[in-house]
Formats: structure tokens, sequence, C-alpha cells
């Protein structure tokens, strides 16, 4: 207990402010404690069951608030449980603090129970590990040698989740082993403050998102670096080396992936160049914004000439931005990020941050693309009522200006509609989450420029976690009462393989958040994809689009959540723009 106050508590006093628990006998000091600080108003604790969850959880409040939350879990499959958001984490660089109670090293290896390899877990992916020492003495004080050991290693932690010394945050795993017996009293001097012991790691973290500002340059007055995200808890580090200048004379094009946020607006703005921005980049807005890349992109006047591309950020949403950053004669120069480094056509170069040199912008490569643009753009909103035939003294007008506008309001919904519909509902005190389903597909086909807050986990692009994640990112950004509603766009596959996230414990507050379901009845992203020409019917339902006939108004009800039906436009706009005081489940059937 003395050791688990002394972790915990200088992660406390080290700026984190919320801990993702999930129940274990192995981990009860460290569960304990938590409890403690929470019952302290110093921490706020959010128990899981499942570690997974929690560990997504966990991922979704880093991502929003840029700090690392604290994972607990107990050993054995428990700590296996949150390789998948340690690897999102690591991908997308997101702050993440793992800790895994442990056997001591005398019951490993030797057939105790629940017990595992745990340390090297994660390795590929820490940014630090550490499997710490047993916990061997008491301490009345709170000073000895053993507490101050665990106040360095929480100090080093924290450095390291946020990316001290490596190119972007990321998760860090401390496995933490106990003998019996392994819980008891929380010390008297647990919470004392400890602030000889500082990192870089003094923002307020439950304080809104800052977002980066550009960095002054002599070549133009801006400098546009990766490794961001919505917002960053601290200033943006110097890079390590002097930033590429981008000289002006190649056609160029702006192209941002997931999480390259508003750096790559600010840098496609101060080049004159095309912003090709995907829906999950957070810089979907501004001037220079491309509307329906994917068919410019194919165009041979327009993609076709493309000599140089600067990339922020993870594209992983079209296989036309592929097939250009795969293209060995365009120049492709990629603002390094977490993750591997981007590198498709084998001769991308990887730069910590580009400038932009000073010139006269090329106005006739941007207006080809603009103009484009304009006519690629498509409007999806619900056509105006007929005022003038609704108001008509003729009664044949009138009778078909109400029959338009009966038809209007009854029409099915497809998946155009429901992308339009959330996109025009959500403003920027709002967050969007797009899961990996179909559904995130089109939106980046089709919507339009805005700047909202918009989180995806891209990193690996997995199927996982995305009620989880949005539930963290919900519970970071309306800490301190600030207003605002998270929702979450997916398909019903997505949905199920997380459905334990609906669970949440009944005394803790609920987020507003909600859940959008587009439920088509199984894995239509399949469909358009090359194995539909391969595979026979049957085959394809079998094993690819895996049909269902889940309920999933009784799901919401036996997890506590409010659930609607919506099958036309005028429903979904009611369902998404009433107040919202809690949980969400917004089913919306959709064709195959």
């Amino acid at each position: 207990m003395d050791a688990a106050a002394a972790l915990l508590g200088a992660l406390v006093d080290l700026g984190i402010r919320h801990i993702v628990l999930s129940p274990g006998s192995r981990s009860q000091a460290l569960a304990l404690v938590a409890a403690e600080l929470e019952r302290r108003g110093a921490v706020r604790l959010h128990v899981r069951i499942d570690e997974r969850v929690a560990g997504f959880t966990a991922l979704g409040i880093g991502r929003e608030t840029r700090m690392p939350a604290v994972v607990i879990c107990t050993s054995g499959t428990a700590a296996a449980n949150l390789v998948p958001a340690a690897l999102e984490a690591h991908h997308a660089g997101v702050p993440l603090l793992l800790l895994t109670a442990d056997r001591p090293p005398e019951l490993r290896g030797v057939g105790a129970n629940q017990t595992t390899r745990q340390l090297g877990l994660f390795s590929p992916n820490a940014r630090l590990e550490a499997d710490l020492p047993v916990p061997e003495e008491t301490d009345p004080k709170g000073d000895g040698e053993q507490s101050l050991m665990l106040r360095q290693v929480a100090a080093d932690a924290v450095e390291a989740a946020l990316g001290a010394g490596t190119r972007a945050p990321g998760p860090v795993h401390l496995n933490v082993p106990f003998r019996e017996p392994l819980g008891g009293d929380a010390p008297r001097w647990l919470g004392a403050p400890t602030a000889e012991l500082t990192t870089n790691a003094e923002a307020d973290p439950d304080a809104a998102p800052v977002v980066d500002e550009p960095l002054e340059d002599e070549a133009s007055g801006a400098l546009y670096q990766g490794g961001g995200g919505i917002g960053e808890a601290d200033q943006p580090a110097e890079p390590d080396h002097l930033p590429h200048v981008l000289e002006r004379g190649p056609r160029t094009v702006v192209l941002a992936g997931a999480d390259a946020g508003p750096g790559a607006e600010a840098l496609a703005h101060a080049g004159g160049w095309p912003l090709i921005a995907e829906i999950v980049s957070g810089a979907r807005y501004g001037r220079n914004l491309v509307h329906g890349y994917r068919r410019l992109l194919s165009d041979p006047q327009l993609g076709g000439r493309v000599e140089r591309v600067v990339v922020l950020g993870h594209p992983t949403l079209s296989r036309e931005s592929a097939v250009l950053l795969s293209d060995p004669d365009v120049a492709v120069l990629a603002v390094r990020g977490p993750g591997e480094p981007l590198n498709l056509n084998g001769v991308t170069t990887a730069v910590d941050a580009v400038a932009v040199a000073s010139g006269e912008p090329d106005r006739q490569w941007l207006g080809e693309w603009l103009q484009a643009s304009r006519e690629a753009s498509v409007d999806l909103s619900p056509p105006a009522p007929d005022a003038e035939g609704l108001s008509s003294a003729v009664p044949a007008e009138r009778l078909e200006a109400i029959k338009a506008e009966l038809a209007a309001v009854r029409a099915p919904l497809d998946r155009a509609a429901v992308v339009d519909a959330v996109w025009r509902a959500t403003w920027p005190h709002d967050r969007l989450v797009f899961g990996s389903s179909r559904l995130v597909r089109v939106a980046d086909d089709l919507l339009g420029g805005k700047k909202v807050p918009v989180h995806a986990n891209r990193g690996l692009a997995g199927i996982d976690g995305t009620v989880a994640t949005a539930t963290g990112i919900a519970i970071g950004s309306q800490a301190g009462g600030r207003p605002g509603v998270t929702r979450v766009l997916l398909g019903d596959l997505a949905l199920l393989h997380d459905v334990g996230a609906l669970l949440l414990p009944p005394v803790e507050d609920e987020p507003r958040i909600q859940v959008v379901v587009g439920n088509d009845g199984g894995g239509t992203i399949f469909d358009d994809l090359e194995v539909a020409a391969v595979a026979s019917a049957e085959a394809m339902d079998r094993v690819l689009y895996t049909p269902h006939t889940t309920r999933f108004e009784h799901l919401a009800l036996a997890y506590g959540w409010e659930y609607q039906h919506v099958t036309t436009r005028a429903a979904l706009d009611q369902a998404l723009t009433s107040p919202v005081g809690g949980r969400q489940l917004i089913e919306v059937p959709l064709s195959r």
C-alpha cells in the first residue's frame, strides 16, 4: 500500500487526473489507493469490467486532453487485453500510461495461477517500460528510499508518455509486482505534495485543448510540425533539425491525413496550395480546401500533374491518395509523426518540420483545383419548402407543394443523408468520433468544410474500441462542466465489436454522448472491395458480410441507454439537435 501510494500520488502531483481501473486481486493495492484518491477529489476514477474497454477509454481521454490517463489492471490475460489500445496509442501518438500488476519474480515461469510473461508485451510500441521491484518496506513518513524511487519512476513515465526524447507521445508500461498480503490501509501521508519532482507536464489536463500555433520561421514566417492531434498539453517541441524549406515552383498539394490538425490548413494557406483533407484530419476547412478530392486526384489534368505532395498526419481513407503517394515520380515530403515513417513510393523524404519559402504562389495551379472543387461539391441539405406553392391560392398548386413537402419528410435515409445530418449538427464545442466503418468513407467522399474537433482511431484503423474511445473523449472534453456533445458515427459491426463499452457504473457521471449506428445488417464495406468480385455470395455472407439479427433497442435497454429508431431525415435532425442529458443510442436502418 505504501508503494502504491507513492507511485499514484506522484502521478497525481505530476498532473494526472484520470485513472481507469479494471478490478482484480493482484492489483488491489493500486485500486484501493485509486479509490482513496477519488474520495479526496484528487482524480476522476473510471471503473470498467473489461480491460480492453478500459484501455480504449484511457486512450480517448488521452486523445482529447493530450495528458495520459492511467490504466490499472491485474495480471495475466488482463494485461494482454491492453495491447490493442497500446498499439493504437503508439501509431496515433496518444499518451497512455499502463500499470499492470504482476506476481513476484519467484512465481513467474513456474506454473503459478494467472501468471505469464508480462514484461515485453508492449515492447515494440512502448516509449518506456519497466519491471518495478517488489515492495519490500513500509514507509511511515513517505520519504523512504522505496517511495523516492517510485516517485522518480512516475516522473520518468509521464515524461516518456508525453514524448520526451522521442518523436511523439505514446504508451508507457510499468509492470508492478506484489507479494501477499496484497492490501491494507492507505498511508496517512497519501496526497502530500512532492513538488521537487517535475516534468514538462505542467498544463491543466482539464483545461480545453489548445490548438498548436505555427512557430515563427525566417523563410516564411511559419513552421509546420507533425505529432499533433487536436490539441497539445504543452507548446510544440522544437524540432531536432532545421525545417525543410519548401521552395516555390513545383506543382504542390498539401495532403492532410488523420490527426494532421490545423497546421495542414495553415500550410496550404501560406503556400497557396490546394488542401486535400481527409474528414478525420481536423483540417477540413479553409479557402484552399478541395471538395471531391478522390475524383480530382484521378483526373489527369489535376492529380496527374502533381509534382510534389506535403503530407501531414496519417492518410488512410482513399486509394487515390495511396496511388499518388506511391508514385516514384512525385516528390513526397512527409512530416514525421508517430508510428512508422510514411514511404509508400520508396523515395519519400521524411522531415521534422516544413517552412514555406518567400515568393509568389502559383495562383493558376490553385485556381484550377478550386474551380474543379466547386464543380465537385455536393449539396446534401434537404430541399427547401416551396413557400410560394404552399401559400398559393390555387388548390392544385398548393396540393402539389404539400405532396412534395410530405415526400421530403418521409424520404428514407441513406448513408449520405446520415453523415450530412451528423456533420451539420456538430459544432466547435462538440466532438465527432468516426468509427472504422463504411460511413467514414462516405463522409470523406461527400462532406464539405467545417472546423469542428474530429477524432478517429486511424493509427491502425481498427474496428475495435470505438465506443470506449468516444466515452473517454466525452469524459475529457466535458470535464469541469464544459458544454458540448460527443457524437459517434459508426456501423453496426463496429458497435457490436465494442458492445461492452456501453456498460458504465451507476455511480459515475454520465457523459453526454450520442452513438449513431448505421445498421445495414453486416459488413457492407466488403461489398466495395476486391473480394466481392471473387467470392461466392454464400462465402461472402458467411465469412465477410457476417449478417446478424441483433436488436439494438434491447442492448440499449440492458445497458441503460436512451434509444431512438429513426428512418427519416427530419426524425434524425430532431434526435441530433434535441437536448442531450446522458447516453443516447440512435439506430438508423440502412439498405445493403
